[in-house]
């Protein structure tokens, strides 16, 4: 299950570690700093930073990657609801009061 906590992933820096996921972003940080040379050839995938690939396919990630679709939607939502909120925003503006008077 991809929403189970205690299920294991595998270390994009070291593949002999395997770590749960709820753990598995403060294992990205650690690794990292211990295997720097590993780090330089990884890219972060724009969508979710825990998916480290090597940087010659991050552009192929980018077009498969299952989270594109949450973002995007969120996209969607988010300006459809501004649009929602102008269409239904009234103004309380008023003009001040004028005491010129044009006619003289």
């Amino acid at each position: 299950d991809v929403l189970d906590p205690d299920r294991l992933i595998q270390c994009p820096y070291n593949k002999h570690h395997r770590i749960r996921a709820c753990r598995f972003p403060y294992h990205l940080v650690k690794c990292r700093k211990s295997y720097p040379e590993v780090a330089k050839e990884l890219a972060t995938c724009p969508f979710n930073a825990r998916h480290l690939v090597p940087q010659a396919d991050l552009s192929d990630h980018i077009t498969k990657c299952n989270d594109k679709g949450f973002i995007e939607q969120d996209i969607v939502n988010q300006s459809s609801g501004f649009q929602r909120e102008q269409m239904n925003a009234v103004s309380t503006w008023q003009a001040p009061p004028c005491e010129e008077d044009w006619e003289t």
